[in-house]
């Protein structure tokens, strides 16, 4: 059912291309997809920019093969400026928040990504779609922007990175225009439980953050 090799891995799944314009998305650890999936149809459902889900079972989700650059690919080429980066990706949050959650009623609770980063968003002929919704939730939406905010600053702040100049004026630039980002501890603690590729930098991000929020 899979190539012999990955068409693209990130830090807890590889996607295989399975053909007929289809991918599967395979955990690399026991986990059930079905969450995943029933936000992703619901999403979609609502006209939000999603791969269509055709199988989730187990650990494997197949979806739409989606093809088109990474928002961090085409910032880092010069086709988009910090500024349209920040905007971009305040408009997918904005988009996203409009929506009712799939299991709460409560009018203040939306669907959160939780993983909202330049990586998980490319960007289409027809627009951007915003991939790996591992960490969906139900939250307020000032978490979600928070958290975007903390995991750009966790690239700014790590100087052995190259990206690491170019995702600090992209932070500048978004938090300039998300509005309220509300508890950045609360994004940090939900980050360190999520697991930070280097938790020894999640303080400094956090600051960073901080830093940069108006008052």
């Amino acid at each position: 059912m899979t190539a012999a090799a990955p068409l693209a891995s990130g830090r807890t799944a590889d996607v295989y291309a399975l053909g007929d314009g289809r991918v599967l998305r395979r955990y690399r650890f026991d986990w059930d997809v079905r969450a995943e999936a029933e936000t992703m149809r619901h999403l979609r459902a609502e006209g939000f920019p999603v791969p269509r889900v055709h199988h989730a079972e187990g650990r494997d989700l197949v979806l739409d093969r989606v093809t088109g650059p990474t928002l961090v690919q085409s910032f880092v080429s010069g086709v988009v400026d910090a500024g349209d980066a920040a905007r971009l990706l305040v408009d997918l949050h904005a988009r996203l928040h409009a929506l009712p959650a799939v299991r709460s009623s409560d009018p203040a609770v939306r669907i959160l990504h939780l993983d909202l980063h330049p990586e998980n968003v490319l960007l289409t002929s027809a627009g951007p779609v915003v991939i790996d919704w591992t960490n969906a939730t139900e939250g307020p939406p000032e978490l979600d922007r928070a958290m975007t905010a903390l995991l750009v600053a966790e690239v700014a702040v790590d100087p052995s990175l190259p990206l690491s100049g170019a995702a600090h004026a992209l932070l500048v630039a978004y938090v300039a225009e998300a509005g309220p980002l509300g508890s950045v501890e609360a994004a940090t603690r939900r980050r360190a439980v999520l697991g930070p590729p280097d938790p020894a930098r999640l303080p400094e991000a956090a600051a960073l953050v901080r830093s940069l929020v108006p008052g």
